[in-house]
């Protein structure tokens, strides 16, 4: 039973699924926007949206911002990815209370049917 166990475990190991986990928020945030499956996308969607509020509040007040930025670095082990978070998506959600992510049904894969979907960052610039 899996009662009161949270998380999905996607059938990885747990260093998989970590590294996978910060391997999709790391291209979500590089391209705005991600195809993959339902189950991935809201298993990370989460972790996705802290990771903005966290720079939002580390942009906010002064002194909480190498905390903020130190933090948001080990979890994406990624320097350029961690400052576009803090110069780009931090000041663009400044106003919006959450809910930076929005997922778009695509429909089955081919292959497996799993269910696929679009993950993109909301008012992300049009192309």
């Amino acid at each position: 039973m899996r009662h009161r166990v949270y998380g999905r475990r996607l059938g990885r190991n747990s260093a998989q699924r970590k590294s996978l986990f910060r391997n999709l928020i790391r291209e979500l945030y590089l391209h705005e926007r991600i195809v993959t499956t339902e189950a991935k996308a809201r298993a990370v969607r989460g972790d996705a949206e802290r990771l903005i509020t966290k720079a939002k509040r580390g942009v906010s007040e002064d002194g909480n911002r190498v905390h903020a930025q130190r933090q948001v670095v080990a979890y994406l082990n990624d320097k350029t990815v961690a400052k576009k978070v803090f110069d780009v998506f931090a000041p663009r959600y400044a106003a919006r209370n959450g809910g930076y992510t929005r997922m778009i049904k695509l429909g089955k894969r081919q292959g497996d049917a799993a269910d696929m979907v679009i993950l993109e960052l909301v008012d992300r610039a049009a192309s």
